[in-house]
């Protein structure tokens, strides 16, 4: 899948440095994979920001009377405000910082075996429907010759990150992948997500318990067969 937006930043801590072939040149915002309007977002004031909302809420609201709804009756009468509100932390990836996010967790360590962290739960919202996709996700990577491995919950953070976006299931897979990548340098990564779409289950086809299953492999997990095979035989093993 391409991509013509910018990836990560170019980071002023050295352990995050881009990679020298990386295909994603860095943003100058610390965003990875910036939309449109995000910096805007970014950069608002409290009343920018107040006002953004106060524009979604108005918005919510032409959508219940457009489907019927009555928007003053009791229960829906602060529904607007709240899914305007709602729907911005739902989306708070955008505004997230990988630097923040990885927050100097990058330690030097004589370990050269694979590190696997798997059944990260996540939620996001896909971009075509605007309802959620869940499931969850598992992350391996390599140490690089530079031995340098994240903190466990950083890759956790990271998957939160990206999927607290508008998104579909197969750029949410390879954009985790890229910001382990990117981050720590080393020498494979591996993302496999499985996730329940309510765009299948809850309209459309209306497939209760149809799973989405998507991987992103970098590096020695993409070359070497060997190495691919363990990571799936681990990933297996807790099933």
């Amino acid at each position: 899948m391409e991509h013509s937006e910018p990836a990560l930043s170019a980071i002023s801590t050295p352990q995050l440095a881009k990679l020298p072939d990386s295909p994603l040149p860095p943003n100058e915002h610390g965003l990875g994979w910036p939309a449109k309007s995000t910096v805007s977002r970014l950069n608002a004031t409290p009343e920018e920001k107040a006002e953004r909302e106060q524009k979604m809420a108005l918005a919510v609201r032409t959508l219940l009377e457009c489907i019927g709804e009555d928007p003053d009756r009791e229960g829906l009468l602060r529904t607007p405000e709240r899914y305007a509100q709602a729907l911005m932390w739902m989306t708070k990836g955008y505004e997230e910082r990988l630097s923040d996010v990885i927050n100097n967790a990058v330690f030097s360590e004589d370990h050269d075996e694979m590190v696997l962290v798997r059944d990260i739960d996540i939620s996001s919202l896909c971009e075509h429907h605007l309802v959620p996709f869940t499931g969850k996700i598992a992350i391996a990577y390599i140490p690089g010759p530079n031995q340098l491995v994240l903190g466990l919950s950083k890759l956790a953070r990271i998957a939160e990150t990206f999927s607290r976006r508008l998104q579909v299931q197969e750029r949410l897979t390879k954009q985790i992948a890229i910001a382990v990548q990117e981050s720590i340098q080393p020498r494979g990564v591996a993302v496999v997500m499985e996730a329940t779409h309510l765009c299948m289950t809850m309209r459309g086809v209306q497939k209760p318990g149809s799973m989405t299953v998507t991987s992103c492999m970098l590096g020695c997990f993409r070359t070497q067969q060997k190495t691919r095979e363990e990571f799936l035989t681990l990933l297996k093993g807790g099933r």
